[in-house]
């Protein structure tokens, strides 16, 4: 911990009986030492899982087989196929929507033109509003 200068010059600040840093615990350092253990072994699992998702080594070799004895069985459709499916499915759902009639609601009432309050708002506030359109005196 003493550290030198040069001619035999030491640190004020570094003595070998005081230590900059805390008191470490068997319980801590057994700690450190198995999350140590955990990261090689779940490293190397990761690193494994990561080369099957790319397709690298046997593994690609295994799905093909599986693929091929799914094939006999299941009619297999590329991904492209299905998100067009999905876009047009999407375009028609857009395009039945487009029939609803928007709501126009009024800034002072809150209430729209058939004379119904908005989905989010509370119970307790449109109370409040009803109360205060019946506490106002009407203009002549």
């Amino acid at each position: 911990m003493c550290q030198t200068l040069g001619l035999n010059q030491v640190k004020p600040w570094s003595s070998p009986q005081i230590s900059s840093n805390m008191a470490k615990s068997l319980r801590s350092k057994r700690r450190r030492k198995m999350r140590a253990i955990k990261r090689v072994r779940y490293g190397a699992k990761e690193l494994e899982r990561l080369k099957e998702t790319l397709g690298h080594g046997d593994v690609k070799k295994e799905i093909d087989e599986v693929m091929a004895e799914v094939s006999e069985v299941v009619t297999v459709t590329e991904t492209k196929k299905i998100k067009e499916k999905a876009k047009e499915k999407d375009i028609e759902a857009v395009q039945m929507d487009d029939d609803t009639v928007k709501h126009t609601y009024s800034a002072k009432t809150m209430k729209d033109q058939y004379g119904s309050y908005p989905v989010w708002m509370n119970q307790r506030k449109i109370n409040k509003k009803k109360k205060a359109r019946k506490g106002r005196p009407k203009r002549k």
